[in-house]
C-alpha cells in the first residue's frame, strides 16, 4: 500500500481534532489489501487507501477522480460507455465482447466484471483501495494492471445516522444519507444508506439549443450484519443504481479532413465521387490544430456511399463544413439517451473455526442493463437530400430517426449482463513462524451486446432496393425493415452486432507466509486459473434479405485458457538509525489476462486471427516506507519493472472491432511523501515516472495504410473499408473509369465511379491494380497509449482550531501529468498533451454539534484538456471522438452527523 493513501489520509486528518503534543503524523489506516488487517505502512504492496472523509476532502467523488491521488495512474472514458483505468502503463485499449478489463474492479472483494463504479459517486465507504500490480493470489479474478476494492460501510452495534446536502453550478443538487440501527444488541444491526445526484449539462446540442450531458442518478445501500456468537459473523449487503439522462457517451468528434487526391498516377481526379472514394475521411493531423474542426466528406463512408447509390445525394453531403472549435458544442437532431441500472447482492461469512483458523465465503449475485443512443457525427450534414420516389421532396421517413431532409447516423447500444461468483478461503494466524492464506472461486457471467448504427440513409436504400414495396416480416426475397420506434434484431434496414457472451472461470490461490526473523518475512503465492469464453455467432446481417437474427457457422467460438501464476517476494523490517521505522520489500509476480475470440463479422482483406491470445506480465518490484522525524514525515519509494507479453488492443476492421497482441516493456519509479512541520500544517506529494516501450510487432494502421509509400494508395471498398493499390496501375484504371483522352472503352467501368469499389476485392488485378491491406507500421520503440512519462499530485493544508468547538481547515490540491498517446501507432493524430486541473476547499467543522459545512472549487483553471480519443471505423469516416475533463464546478455543503 502506497504511501498515496497515507498522503490521501492527510485531509481526513486535519478536519479531527488537532494533534496533541507528541501525537505522531498520522493515526494508521487499516487496509486488508493481503486479506488481513494491516496497518497501512506495514504492507509490502503498492497500494493506496481512501476512506470515506479522504475522498470527500480530496474530491475525489468517483472512480474517475482517483487518477489525481494515485501515482502512475490514468483514467479515461472509452466507447461503448467503458473506460481504461490504466496503472503503471498498463490498462485496457481494447473492445470487445469478450475482453476482461486490465484494472479489476471489485466489490467487497468480489469481482464485478461489470459495473457503474465510473459513473456512480461513492457513498458511506469504509475504504477505497487501489492496489498496483498483478493480482490474483489472494482473491477476486486475476488483473494485470491491479485492484480497485471498494469496500461499503458495514452497520455497527450504536445508532448514527447523517445527511449530506450540496447546491453547486450547473444547477447540481446532491443528497447523501445514512442510518445505523442496531436491531438486536451485539447480535443484528441494519445500514442504509443513499445517494443522489441531479445537474444540467456540460455541453450544448446547437440543433435543439438543450444542454446536454446531464446526471440524474441514485444509489441506494442496504446492510445487513449478523453477529450470532463471537465466532462467526455475516453480512448481508443490496446494492442499487439508476440512471436516466441525456449523457454523451463521447465528446466532439475531430477531423482533419482527407479531400482525397487530386491525381493518381499521373492521372487528374476530375469526379468529384472518385475522389471521395480515394478519400479516407479523416487524416493523419494534429487534434489541437484549427484542422482538426473539420469534417469527413461523406462519399468515404458507407453512408454517403448509399445515400449516393439511392439517389439521395450527387455528392459529398458534409460539403466540407467547420464544426465549432469548442469541444463541448455539437450538433444533432436528436439529444442523447442515456439508461443504466443495475443490482448487486452480497452474502459474506466469516468463522473462527479455532483461535487461529479462519473460514471465509463470499457469494455475490449482480443484474444489469444498459442502453443509450446518439449521434454519432455530431456535427450535422448541412447538404439537403435529393427528391426521390422513396423520398419525396428529399424526405426520408425513417421509424426510429423520424423525418428529416439531411443524413441522420446514430447508434444504440444495449447491453444486459448477469453474474454470479462464489469465493470460499481458509487462513491462519498461528504464532509459530508458518501461516497460510488458501481459497478458490467460480466466476459465471453471461450478457449480450446489441450494437445497432441507425441511419436514414440505409433505410431508404432499403426501400430502393425493395423497389418502394413494403417487405414483410419473414419473406426472404426482400429487405425487412423495422417499423417500430426502437430499434430490434427483426430489421435487416440498419446495422447490427449482435453478440451473446459467457464466461465461465475458475481458480485455486493461496500464499504462504514464513516469518523467517522477528523483522524478516518471505511470502510466496501460486494460483491456477481457468477461464472459458463463448462467443455465439451471429453474422451482420444489413441490407440483406429477409429479417430477424441467423446463426452463423460455426454457431459459436469457444476460447479456453488454463494458467498458473503467482509471486514471491520478501520484506524486512531493519532498525535504522534514521528512521523511526523502515520496511523494505521485493517481489516478482507472474500477472495474466485471458485472450478470446474475436468480435464476430470481422474480416476482409487480412482477416485477424479468431482467437487473440492472453496477456501476460512479469512484474519485478521493490519498495520502501520510511517514517521519520519523530513521526513527522512519511516518505515511501516503488520501483518496478514489468515484462508485458500479448498486450491487448483494438481497431476497427470493416466496422468490426478487433484485437491484437503486441510485446511490451514497462519501468517507473513512485515517490510518496507527507510532511507535518508543524501542528496543523500539513504538505504531501506524490510522483509517478514511467517509460514505456513495445518491444515487437507490426500493425495496419487505419490512419495511415501507406505509411507514407508513394507507390501505394488509399481506395475504399464497397463496404467503404480501406486498402491500397498501386498508384500507376490505379491511375490507369481512373483514366477509364473518368473516360479520359486517350484512355480505354471498358464496359460497366468508363463512365461508372462506383467500378472503383471493385478494387479491393480484387476485380481489376489483371490490369495490375493489385490489392492489398497495407504496409504494417513497425510498432517497435513506440510508447504504450494512456502511458505518461511522469505524474505529480501536490496538497497542502491548513487548520485553524477556532472557538466554541469549531474547527477551520483551507486545503489545496494540484495535479498535473505529461504528454501521451492515445494509440500505440504514436502518430501525430494520437498526441495528446499534458494537463493539469486544480481543487480548492475549506471547511467549518464542529464535532460536538455533528456539523459540517464546505465550500470549494473543482478545476479552478476551468481547463477541459483532451484525456484521450477514440477512432470510428473507416467505413465511418475515421472520425476522431474526444473525450474531456468536466468544466470548472463550485458549490456548498452542509454536512449534520447523530
Amino acid at each position: 500500500m502506497s504511501l498515496l493513501a497515507i498522503l490521501v489520509a492527510m485531509p481526513a486528518l486535519a478536519q479531527e481534532a488537532a494533534p496533541q503534543d507528541g501525537d505522531t503524523l498520522m493515526s494508521e489506516l487499516v487496509v486488508t489489501a493481503q486479506r488481513r488487517e494491516e496497518a497501512l505502512q506495514d504492507v509490502p504492496i503498492a497500494v493506496s487507501a481512501f476512506s470515506q472523509t479522504m475522498l470527500e476532502a480530496q474530491k475525489i467523488d468517483g472512480g474517475a477522480n482517483l487518477q489525481r491521488a494515485v501515482p502512475n495512474v490514468t483514467f479515461s472514458k472509452g466507447f461503448y460507455s467503458g473506460y481504461n483505468f490504466q496503472i503503471r502503463g498498463i490498462g485496457t485499449k481494447q473492445t470487445a465482447a469478450t475482453g476482461d478489463t486490465s484494472t479489476g474492479v471489485h466489490l467487497n472483494g468480489a469481482p464485478l466484471t461489470e459495473n457503474r463504479l465510473f459513473e456512480a459517486e461513492f457513498f458511506d465507504v469504509e475504504r477505497v483501495e487501489v492496489l498496483r500490480g498483478p493480482q490474483g493470489t489472494l482473491y477476486g479474478r486475476n488483473a494485470t494492471g491491479g485492484v480497485v476494492n471498494v469496500i461499503t460501510a458495514k452497520p455497527t452495534n450504536s445508532f448514527e445516522a447523517s445527511i449530506r446536502g450540496e447546491i453547486g453550478n450547473f444547477d447540481t443538487r446532491k443528497v447523501r444519507a445514512m442510518l445505523n440501527i442496531p436491531l438486536i444488541d451485539d447480535t443484528l444491526a441494519l445500514r442504509v444508506a443513499g445517494s443522489y445526484l441531479s445537474r444540467s449539462g456540460f455541453a450544448t446540442n446547437l440543433t435543439t439549443g438543450h444542454d446536454i450531458d446531464g446526471r440524474d442518478l441514485y444509489s441506494v445501500r442496504a446492510s445487513l450484519a449478523f453477529t450470532p456468537v463471537e465466532t462467526f459473523k455475516a453480512n448481508l449487503v443490496w446494492q442499487h443504481f439508476e440512471e436516466d439522462d441525456d449523457r454523451l457517451r463521447t465528446g466532439k468528434g475531430l477531423c482533419t479532413r482527407d479531400n482525397g487526391p487530386s491525381s493518381v498516377g499521373g492521372a487528374a481526379v476530375t469526379n468529384n465521387v472518385v475522389r471521395g472514394f480515394l478519400s479516407q475521411g479523416c487524416t493523419n493531423g494534429s487534434i489541437y490544430a484549427d484542422a482538426a474542426n473539420g469534417t469527413p466528406n461523406s462519399m468515404s463512408t458507407l453512408f454517403g456511399l448509399l445515400a449516393y447509390r439511392g439517389g439521395l445525394a450527387s455528392g459529398d453531403l458534409s460539403a466540407n463544413k467547420r464544426q465549432v472549435a469548442d469541444l463541448s458544442k455539437v450538433e444533432s437532431a436528436i439529444d442523447p439517451s442515456y439508461y443504466a441500472k443495475e443490482d448487486v447482492l452480497e452474502l459474506s461469512a466469516a468463522w473462527d473455526i479455532t483461535p487461529y483458523l479462519q473460514f471465509n465465503l463470499l457469494t455475490s449475485y449482480y443484474k444489469g442493463e444498459y442502453s443509450s443512443e446518439q449521434d454519432m457525427y455530431r456535427f450535422g450534414f448541412p447538404t439537403v437530400f435529393n427528391a426521390t420516389a422513396t423520398a419525396p421532396g428529399g424526405v426520408v421517413n425513417d421509424p426510429q430517426l423520424g423525418a428529416a431532409n439531411t443524413l441522420q447516423v446514430y447508434d444504440s447500444n444495449q447491453h444486459p449482463s448477469e453474474q454470479w461468483t462464489q469465493e470460499v478461503r481458509l487462513s491462519s494466524s498461528f504464532e509459530g513462524p508458518l501461516n497460510f492464506s488458501i481459497g478458490a472461486n467460480y466466476v459465471d457471467y453471461e450478457t449480450v451486446q446489441s450494437f445497432y448504427i441507425l441511419s436514414n440513409a440505409l433505410t431508404n436504400f432499403a426501400r430502393v432496393a425493395n423497389g418502394g414495396a413494403t417487405c414483410a416480416l419473414g419473406a426472404t426475397n426482400c429487405i425487412y425493415i423495422n417499423p417500430n420506434a426502437e430499434p430490434d434484431p427483426s430489421g435487416h434496414g440498419n446495422y447490427l452486432s449482435y453478440q451473446p457472451y459467457t464466461l465461465d472461470s475458475k481458480a485455486a490461490f493461496g500464499e504462504v507466509y514464513w516469518e523467517a526473523t522477528d523483522t524478516l518475512k518471505v511470502t510466496g503465492g501460486l494460483r491456477y486459473t481457468k477461464d472459458t469464453k463463448t462467443l455465439y455467432s451471429y453474422p451482420v446481417r444489413l441490407l440483406t434479405p429477409g429479417s430477424g437474427l441467423t446463426p452463423g457457422a460455426p454457431a459459436s467460438y469457444t476460447a479456453s485458457f488454463s494458467e498458473m501464476t503467482g509471486r514471491v517476494g520478501v520484506d524486512w523490517k531493519p532498525d535504522l538509525s534514521f528512521t523511526d521505522s523502515t520496511l523494505l520489500y521485493a517481489f516478482y509476480s507472474r500477472g495474466y489476462k485471458g485472450g478470446g475470440p474475436n468480435n464476430i463479422g470481422a474480416g476482409g482483406i487480412g482477416a485477424p486471427r479468431p482467437i487473440y491470445d492472453p496477456e501476460f506480465v512479469n512484474a519485478f518490484e521493490v519498495g520502501m516506507k520510511n517514517t521519520l522525524l519523530d513521526g513527522t514525515l512519511i516518505l515511501n519509494l516503488t520501483g518496478f519493472y514489468y515484462d508485458y507479453k500479448g498486450y491487448q488492443i483494438s481497431k476497427f476492421v470493416n466496422r468490426i472491432s478487433v484485437t491484437e497482441n503486441i510485446d511490451a516493456r514497462v519501468a517507473g519509479f513512485e515517490v510518496e511523501g507527507i510532511w507535518e512541520p508543524v501542528n496543523n500544517l500539513r504538505f504531501n506529494v506524490n510522483a509517478g515516472f514511467l517509460n514505456t516501450e513495445v518491444q515487437n510487432g507490426s500493425s495496419i494502421d487505419p490512419v495511415n495504410r501507406t505509411q507514407g509509400n508513394p507507390s501505394l494508395t488509399l481506395v475504399k471498398a464497397s463496404s467503404m473499408a480501406g486498402c491500397v493499390a498501386p498508384t500507376a496501375a490505379l491511375g490507369n484504371l481512373l483514366a477509364i473509369i473518368q473516360q479520359q483522352p486517350g484512355a480505354a472503352t471498358v464496359a460497366g467501368v468508363s463512365g461508372n465511379p462506383l467500378a472503383l469499389l471493385g478494387v479491393c476485392s480484387g476485380t481489376f488485378a489483371s490490369l495490375g491494380v493489385v490489392p492489398t491491406e497495407g504496409v504494417a507500421a513497425n510498432l517497435s520503440g513506440k510508447e504504450l497509449p494512456n502511458a505518461p512519462p511522469w505524474t505529480v499530485s501536490l496538497g497542502a493544508q491548513y487548520t485553524w482550531n477556532l472557538s466554541s468547538g469549531w474547527d477551520a481547515t483551507l486545503r489545496a490540491d494540484y495535479y498535473r501529468q505529461g504528454e501521451s498517446f492515445s494509440r500505440v501507432y504514436n502518430a501525430t493524430v494520437d498526441r495528446l498533451k499534458g494537463w493539469k486541473n486544480g481543487n480548492v476547499s475549506i471547511q467549518a467543522k464542529n464535532e460536538d454539534l455533528g456539523l459540517e459545512v464546505e465550500a470549494y472549487v473543482k478545476n479552478v483553471f476551468n481547463d477541459r484538456p483532451i484525456t484521450d480519443t477514440f477512432f470510428v471505423d473507416e467505413a465511418m469516416g475515421l472520425l476522431q471522438n474526444a473525450f474531456i475533463l468536466d468544466p470548472r464546478t463550485y458549490g456548498v455543503s452542509v454536512t449534520k452527523r447523530f
